[in-house]
């Protein structure tokens, strides 16, 4: 038992002075080799960026800003300010930079809808166990009120007890005359 113990102290020094290439025989060895390290980004602030952007996208003034910019360009376009042509064919980078911004914009509105999603899931699952606690709430009123109900069934109510305070103030009543015949006889 202590060789056992011993044995699993040395092989966890092992794992953690060699790190995750052990020279244990079961566990497989890490083959993959870096050539070129992946970028990393914090998926919170990317998302909240992309929130940000699929919101201005959806506002009033987002279409405002794009209308005086297509506006500008067509005027430009035909017209040609000082006799430049920047754009030979009519209108072809116009659409280059709306296909750029749509090749952008549908993959960002996809992760803001999909973090939205998320959250509402959240939202749902604790509305889902907020409605379990409050039904299993109402049924345990619902059979403390029961309870009540069937021990307020076994309370005298008032007409009872008026009742049977009028039969026992008429044996009292008879109790009390009788004794007075009982003694007017007994006089006799």
């Amino acid at each position: 038992m202590a060789r056992d113990e011993a044995r699993d102290d040395d092989r966890r020094e092992s794992t953690r002075r060699h790190g995750p290439r052990s020279t244990r025989l079961d566990v497989p060895k890490d083959t993959r080799r870096v050539v070129v390290p992946r970028p990393s980004y914090d998926p919170d602030r990317f998302g909240n960026f992309a929130e940000r952007f699929a919101r201005f996208m959806g506002t009033a003034r987002f279409l405002f800003y794009m209308t005086v910019f297509v506006t500008i360009w067509i005027t430009a376009n035909v017209v040609t300010i000082w006799g430049l042509e920047w754009d030979p064919y009519p209108f072809i980078l116009l659409n280059l930079f709306f296909s750029t911004q749509a090749s952008y914009a549908a993959p960002l509105i996809l992760l803001a809808q999909n973090r939205q999603e998320s959250r509402d899931r959240v939202t749902a699952e604790g509305d889902r166990e907020a409605n379990a606690r409050a039904l299993a709430d109402q049924e345990f009123l619902a059979r403390e009120v029961a309870s009540l109900r069937m021990a307020i069934g076994e309370v005298a109510t008032r007409d009872f007890l008026r009742s049977e305070l009028r039969g026992l103030l008429s044996d009292i009543d008879q109790l009390s005359t009788s004794p007075s015949q009982d003694s007017s006889e007994a006089a006799r």
